[in-house]
């Protein structure tokens, strides 16, 4: 199976923050995605919520792995990415609902290897 897009999750102990994340990245506009989410050794409840999102998104896929830190958790994801481009999405991020989208259509359009977009902050109190 091709994608166009193979959005990486390292997760390490993020289970307060995943649900948004993940519903984020379940409802881009382009559907032709895959959400390959790399467990790094949880020890919360960060597995259970994966393996829940994995049964109701057949595009999640979650990768377990022993605790190795986030730069290799994303090289694991890389390893298995089966998309033209590679994403990469941060647990305790959401992103806008055309963002991959978006980013795909002018990775395209200028025939380039590399797209990048910018941010908004916030704090949760």
């Amino acid at each position: 199976m091709t994608v166009a897009v193979s959005i990486i999750v390292p997760c390490y102990n993020v289970a307060p923050y995943l649900d948004a994340c993940l519903d984020s990245l379940v409802n881009q506009t382009m559907p032709d995605i895959e959400i390959i989410c790399v467990n790094d050794g949880s020890t919360d409840d960060t597995p259970a919520l994966l393996s829940a999102w994995a049964r109701r998104d057949s595009r999640i896929r979650v990768i377990d792995r022993e605790n190795g830190g986030q730069g290799a958790a994303r090289n694991t994801g890389m390893d298995v990415a089966e998309g033209e481009y590679i994403g990469f999405a941060d647990p305790d991020d959401y992103v806008e609902h055309s963002m991959y989208a978006r980013l795909l259509e002018e990775a395209r359009r200028h025939d380039a290897d590399i797209t990048a977009c910018g941010y908004a902050g916030f704090f949760r109190p």
